[in-house]
């Protein structure tokens, strides 16, 4: 019992580690489920170079295949000797000889007015008797005759009797010989005659599709795939032996035999085990590569999951293709990868997401080595072409610069590989081409990663930055002081993080925001009191700070109803931190005495800043805040008063939990300084 209660505390304190741990084995084991099974041939040899490796012993035995031209040949061969199968149906004739009598009295009454006699007996019999000649022997369609076919199979039942071709009719032959007949044949109504048979002329001979395919199969079966063989331990190739055409057909023959022997064996189990290992190794040094440059992204659930979703959505369908149609490898957007997630992290670990999935699948491709450096280079361009993805026209950019790098790229292994252009290919440039308008799918993929996992884009923060959002038009209009307060505040942090490094779009978003909660209850603060009234000299110092702590959890509330990415919330929660509102602390101290006043309930509830963005926010919102109170804006005053609040702030241990140094501090202090002399516009003064 005691064992269990110990589980379920682990697991309950634990969950989200164990969760992170859990999509990553299940990544894993989608990835080994979808690569290829079939084993790698260590061998890559192209026809007319030499074989670059030590000589090479039939391991076992095995037959040479037949080239695919030879196949062709033979099977271009069987079908001329095919004998085409059609069916004869002794009631069709039948039914179509009442028929024939049924006519002939019909129009013979019409044309005679029901004239018997030794006229109509001998025009019947004639007629009779070329119908039976000719049904009996059979007319079919000439269309159905194969090219040049001496010889048909005619059914009769179960039975096939094999005749010339020139021993049946055809529509036309049978009326020629109809027209033939009719006109040496003496005393009878010769053109009653000729339009009756005509009319009652039919098809009698139907191809027998069914019969005829299953010959055509049972011939076609009959062809052997192989000629010759190659016994165990005999040399096949030795080294630097030119592969001609013969040799190449026997390599690529040990090659099939090689991958057929393996399926079913022992070596499957082999096999799986490797994969496993494989996936195993990569996964974990991609792991070992965030932990050891940026661990906070294994902190955080969504970003692990956006990482893995992002592998698999690449694996899974490649690893189909190579299965499926293996000529059509280089036609899949691999380059979409960095493009997808250089939108959500930086460059070093975009690319090493690239390379691990890069050498996954080139482990069970052939030509591994071409592809992978097809595809890392292709990724390097796509990285570096969306280096700040802020318009969507840079994914169309980053398309043509991928496509320009495959072809580059091709042409420069082919020199290598084959030392010319002889087996350049134009079918390559075509699969380069889709692959690179393929790539643009990547933008609406960025939009639907940001929204299944909830973070945050280049272009998302500038649709966040967008003064006509309803939120920021809401602040304006109702707490004007503190909207330009939050520009301002803006420009200042985006300037600094510009030069210390960060991202300047997301300080900007968040300095708009951080003090949206002032939208509620705008004249109590300074900003917004433009009447030259406080009604904070109406309130108690508690009921002042109540309202003044308040505007950071309103701002937290508002922002959540409007949808607020937290990223974005995070700098309303952080920009002031734990820190005292000093001046009604300073003014209960006076009034009551220290002992007398509580300081938590003059402390904001924090958290204070956890990376450079909120560091800075935090920083400018207190030294552009104070700026409006300097009566004498000089260089000595302003650059007094922003190193005073920020000391103050770093003795408070506001930073600790930031990544910001103290060379980062004083360049931003130093840019703030500059600010704020060029708010004030402090410069000579100009004579009357």
């Amino acid at each position: 019992m005691k064992f269990i209660k110990e589980i379920l505390y682990f697991i309950r304190y634990r969950y989200q580690i164990i969760y992170r741990v859990l999509i990553t084995l299940v990544t894993m084991t989608l990835i080994v489920i979808s690569l290829p099974k079939t084993v790698r041939f260590n061998y890559n040899y192209v026809q007319g170079l030499p074989w670059a490796y030590t000589d090479l012993i039939a391991p076992f035995d095995f037959a040479i295949l037949k080239t695919d031209e030879v196949l062709l040949k033979e099977k271009t061969q069987v079908l001329e000797q095919l004998i085409p199968f059609y069916s004869f149906s002794n009631k069709v004739i039948d039914s179509m000889h009442i028929e024939l009598g049924k006519s002939f009295n019909e129009k013979w009454e019409e044309k005679h007015q029901n004239s018997e006699g030794t006229l109509k007996e001998r025009t019947y019999s004639v007629v009779n008797h070329l119908f039976e000649e000719v049904s009996s022997k059979g007319i079919l369609s000439v269309k159905k005759i194969g090219k040049g076919k001496q010889e048909l199979n005619i059914l009769i039942g179960n039975n096939a009797n094999l005749v010339k071709t020139n021993s049946v009719y055809s529509l036309q032959s049978a009326q020629k010989h109809y027209q033939t007949e009719v006109e040496n044949a003496a005393k009878i109504d010769k053109d009653f005659a000729l339009e009756i048979l005509q009319n009652n002329l039919f098809i009698n001979l139907i191809y027998n599709r069914e019969t005829t395919k299953k010959e055509e199969d049972r011939l076609l079966n009959q062809i052997s795939l192989t000629q010759g063989l190659v016994q165990k331990g005999e040399r096949i190739i030795a080294k630097g032996e030119l592969v001609t055409s013969i040799k190449f057909q026997i390599l690529f023959s040990l090659e099939n035999e090689f991958n057929k022997q393996f399926v079913g064996s022992n070596k499957f189990r082999s096999l799986l085990f490797g994969q496993s290992l494989l996936v195993l190794l990569s996964i974990g040094l991609l792991i070992l590569f965030i932990w050891y440059f940026n661990p906070k992204i294994l902190e955080d659930s969504r970003q692990v999951m956006l990482i893995l979703s992002s592998i698999l959505i690449v694996v899974i369908p490649l690893s189909i293709l190579i299965q499926a149609a293996n000529e059509y490898v280089l036609l899949f957007p691999l380059a979409l990868l960095p493009l997808l997630l250089r939108s959500f992290f930086d460059e070093k670990l975009t690319l090493m997401i690239h390379l691990i999935t890069v050498l996954i699948i080139a482990a069970f491709i052939p030509d591994s080595f071409q592809f992978v450096f097809l595809q890392m280079i292709a990724g390097i361009v796509a990285v570096t072409g969306v280096k700040n993805l802020h318009k969507r026209g840079q994914i169309f950019i980053a398309s043509l610069l991928i496509f320009l790098s495959y072809v580059l790229v091709y042409f420069m292994l082919l020199l290598v590989m084959d030392g010319g252009l002889g087996k350049f290919g134009i079918f390559n440039i075509y699969l380069f081409a889709i692959s690179a308008v393929l790539t643009l799918f990547s933008f609406p993929l960025i939009y639907l990663f940001e929204k299944l996992f909830s973070q945050l884009t280049n272009i998302s923060l500038l649709e966040l930055s967008d003064m006509n959002s309803s939120l920021i038009r809401e602040l304006a209009r109702k707490a004007p002081g503190t909207f330009q307060h939050c520009i301002q505040v803006g420009n200042m942090a985006e300037a600094v993080i510009q030069e210390i490094g960060g991202n300047p779009l997301l300080v900007r978003a968040g300095a708009l925001y951080h003090d949206v909660g002032k939208t509620y209850n705008p004249r109590y603060f300074i900003e917004n009191q433009i009447t030259g009234l406080n009604p904070h000299d109406e309130l108690s110092n508690d009921e002042s700070v109540r309202l003044i702590k308040g505007h950071v959890a309103l701002g937290i509330q508002l922002a959540k109803k409007h949808n607020i990415p937290d990223a974005i919330i995070d700098f309303i929660r952080t920009h002031h931190g734990n820190r005292r509102v000093e001046y009604f602390y300073r003014n209960a101290v006076k009034e009551f005495g220290e002992k007398a006043v509580y300081e938590d309930n003059y402390t904001y509830n924090g958290p204070i800043p956890f990376s450079r963005e909120t560091a800075v926010l935090m920083m400018a919102d207190s030294v552009e805040a104070a700026s409006r109170s300097i009566s004498n804006p000089d260089e000595d005053n302003i650059s007094q008063l922003v190193e005073s609040i920020i000391d103050d702030q770093i003795k408070a241990n506001q930073f600790i939990n930031s990544n910001i140094t103290f060379r980062d501090i004083m360049t931003t202090k130093k840019i703030f300084k500059r600010f704020l002399l060029n708010i004030y516009h402090l410069r000579i003064e100009y004579p009357k």
